[in-house]
């Protein structure tokens, strides 16, 4: 299984905000935790693209 995993820089660039903007949104449960592998924490780039995704679908909603 192939997934990419993306630094917190990288997830913010996705979402063009900073980093502590993620951070906040993975503490308030708007994006999803990181994966601790060692100490290092990444996102999956899939996990990323369903929060895009949703909010998306939640302007077209509305």
């Amino acid at each position: 299984m192939s997934q990419t995993l993306l630094t917190d820089r990288e997830a913010a660039a996705l979402i063009s905000c900073g980093k502590s903007t993620i951070w906040r949104w993975a503490a308030e449960g708007v994006i999803p935790r990181p994966l601790k592998i060692g100490g290092m924490s990444r996102w999956r780039l899939s996990d990323i693209e369903a929060v895009i995704a949703k909010a998306d679908a939640q302007r077209h909603a509305a």
